[in-house]
C-alpha cells in the first residue's frame, strides 16, 4: 500500500510538471537538464539515423557509482522489462503497464536478439540498434514510416567511483501543422519531463545498493 501511495503522489507531482511544459515556457529548459554544452553538442551514436531532426532532448546526471555498476540498470530499460522508472502511475493511466524495478533483473537485459524498446504493450517497439556493454543503449532507424527516431543512453567515466549518464532523444516527423503541434507542443514536452524523472529514477537505484533478482520479475 504504501509504495502505491508513494507512486500516486509522484505521478500527481509529475501531472502538474507535464501540464506546467504543456502549457507554459518555464520549462523548456529542460530538454536540456543537466547536460553541459558539451554534451549538447557531442556527437552520440544513433545521431546518424535521423538526418533532419525536428525534435528532441539531450540530457544527463551524474552518479556516484563506477559505470559497470550502473550499467544493468540501463540495459533492463522498457516496458516488460525493468520499465523507465519514471512516472510508472502516470504511464499506466493510458495502459502501458509499467513496472519499474528496483532490482537488476539478468532476463530484462537488452542484447543483440532484443526486439527493441517497447513504450506500450499495443505499441510497435523502437527498433534495436546497437549496444556497447558496459557504455552504450541504442534504439532507433525507421519506427514507423515517416517517424524515424533514435534515443541512446550513455555512461561515461568520471573518476573511478562515479560516471556520467547522457540520454539523447531525437525525432523527425512529416511535416504538417497537426503533426508540429502534436510533437512540439504536447509530445516534446512530455517527454522531458519524463525524461528527467527516468535519470533521477536510475541514480537512486543505482546508488541506493546492489540489488541482482534472479531470472524472474523482482
Amino acid at each position: 500500500m504504501g509504495s502505491r501511495l508513494r507512486d500516486m503522489r509522484e505521478g500527481i507531482g509529475g501531472a502538474v510538471l507535464i501540464m506546467v511544459a504543456v502549457t507554459t515556457p518555464f520549462l523548456r529548459s529542460w530538454s536540456r537538464w543537466g547536460a553541459t554544452a558539451a554534451e549538447v553538442n557531442r556527437v552520440l551514436p544513433g545521431d546518424e539515423l535521423v538526418t533532419h531532426p525536428k525534435g528532441g532532448f539531450t540530457q544527463a546526471i551524474s552518479i556516484s557509482r563506477p559505470r559497470e555498476k550502473v550499467w544493468p540498470w540501463v540495459a533492463q530499460i522498457g516496458q516488460g522489462r525493468g520499465g523507465f522508472y519514471s512516472y510508472d502511475f502516470l504511464e499506466n493511466l493510458i495502459g502501458c503497464r509499467i513496472h519499474s524495478a528496483d532490482e537488476v533483473v539478468p532476463a530484462f537485459q537488452h542484447d543483440e536478439k532484443s526486439e527493441g524498446l517497447r513504450l506500450h504493450p499495443d505499441v510497435l517497439p523502437v527498433p534495436f540498434a546497437a549496444a556497447d556493454p558496459g557504455r552504450t543503449l541504442l534504439f532507433g532507424g525507421r519506427w514507423f514510416e515517416d517517424e524515424p527516431v533514435s534515443w541512446v543512453l550513455t555512461l561515461d567515466d568520471v573518476g573511478e567511483n562515479a560516471c556520467r549518464l547522457v540520454s539523447r532523444w531525437v525525432s523527425d516527423f512529416k511535416p504538417g501543422l497537426g503533426n508540429t503541434l502534436r510533437y512540439k507542443a504536447f509530445i516534446g514536452p512530455i517527454s522531458v519531463v519524463m525524461g528527467r524523472k527516468m535519470l533521477l529514477g536510475i541514480k537512486k537505484r543505482a546508488e541506493r545498493r546492489e540489488g541482482v533478482a534472479g531470472p524472474g520479475r523482482p
